[in-house]
């Protein structure tokens, strides 16, 4: 059975948010509206997107931060910006941060669409697979459900344990940001969060240790790594 495409739409046009939103539900897709980028980096830490389009200019955060804070988290989901501005220095500015490709308003749905299209088929994401559990090396794990299978009996991870295990395999082989990934659990990257994430890094450490080829490396002045070997 196929699955849904699933957007996250940050637009603080609420005529435009509304427009969009309708149309691409029309195409078949599930689309998560936020009215800033403040509540669609909530949003996006709250449940898993496969897209991303970002207005530039947005009240609380703008497009290019979110991104920036994204990216932080999640090296691949695709992200596409809306702006009014046409300025070159802006597209390089998003195309450096991340971003899949550009849109200056006024535009149309089906240009939107076909941008969308385009952008999945280079980044080849296939909406045909239900991806509900992941492999880590040999040991299988359910986001969803938060189970890890590290033996005969699944283990139940924490809210915070799974959230940062679903952090560390979206950049597996790659860093993750220490700060990036506080703010994004925790909300806050203070000293205390810090400690307690630490904490969290430990058990996972140990209940991903029955595959001796995975390794969650402290990086230096960085943050972590989950390499699979």
């Amino acid at each position: 059975m196929s699955r849904k495409l699933n957007i996250l739409l940050a637009e603080d046009d609420d005529n435009l948010g509304l427009l969009l939103h309708t149309f691409l539900k029309t195409k078949g897709f599930q689309v998560e509206l936020a009215r800033n980028g403040k509540i669609a980096f909530e949003k996006f830490n709250a449940s898993a997107f496969d897209f991303c389009i970002f207005d530039v200019m947005m009240p609380e955060m703008d497009g290019f931060t979110l991104a920036k804070e994204i990216r932080e988290i999640d090296k691949k989901v695709p992200i596409l910006f809306l702006t009014a501005k046409a300025m070159k220095e802006d597209k390089l500015e998003g195309f450096s941060i991340g971003g899949d490709d550009y849109m200056t308003k006024p535009f149309s749905m089906d240009e939107l669409l076909a941008r969308i299209e385009a952008i999945l088929r280079r980044t080849d994401l296939n909406l045909d697979e239900e991806e509900t559990t992941l492999m880590i090396g040999k040991i299988k794990y359910d986001p969803i459900s938060r189970l890890l299978f590290t033996g005969e009996e699944p283990v139940k991870l924490t809210t915070k344990e799974n959230q940062l295990l679903k952090l560390l395999c979206k950049n597996q082989n790659e860093i993750l940001d220490r700060q990036a990934a506080l703010r994004a659990i925790w909300g806050d990257d203070n000293y205390f969060n810090g400690r307690s994430m630490d904490v969290y890094i430990a058990k996972l450490r140990k209940l991903l240790k029955e595959d001796e080829r995975i390794e969650i490396m402290n990086v230096h002045g960085k943050g972590f790594q989950m390499l699979v070997k």
